[in-house]
């Protein structure tokens, strides 16, 4: 029992100094560290800008038919739209109609060997914002299309 009072009274005395000498080390440190700030100032590095999260609008997919020279095909494809602004989003949920009717328009005048290729693609989606970005009224400007993406392309 007296081993035991001595190896835990050892102990104490081990932590105890291993705490003490990490304090005066640590006091030494930050004794050393006003020199550092003695020097001139240098200017923090200003917060990054505020990222505005993307505005999106989901349409429902499209089923077009595509007349080739051989034989006609099927355009199944979803998109989704990259907007601008709240405000671009409610002009194309209150002209859905039309919105529609645009896409299906050039969809519809899509020929298959064009945009079976990345490149016709991307001038298919290039069409699209255009022909989106058009005002839906006199009195409305166009909403502010920053892309058109596929989110599902598939020809059979």
């Amino acid at each position: 029992m007296l081993r035991l009072l001595k190896f835990i009274l050892l102990l104490i005395v081990i932590i105890g100094a291993t705490v003490a000498g990490t304090m005066l080390f640590l006091n030494r440190t930050s004794a050393s560290t006003p020199d550092v700030q003695a020097t001139p100032a240098v200017e923090a590095p200003a917060a990054p800008p505020v990222i505005q999260a993307p505005i999106f609008a989901e349409l429902e997919p499209f089923t077009v038919t595509l007349y080739g020279e051989l034989r006609n095909r099927i355009l199944y494809t979803a998109i989704t739209l990259r907007l601008d602004d709240e405000a671009s989003r409610k002009q194309i949920q209150d002209y859905m109609p039309e919105v529609r009717d645009r896409i299906l328009k050039v969809l519809s005048a899509q020929q298959l060997v064009q945009i079976q290729t990345p490149q016709g693609r991307d001038a298919l989606s290039s069409a699209l914002k255009t022909d989106l970005s058009r005002s839906f009224a006199a009195q409305l400007p166009g909403p502010r299309v920053e892309d058109v993406l596929f989110t599902a392309f598939v020809v059979q």
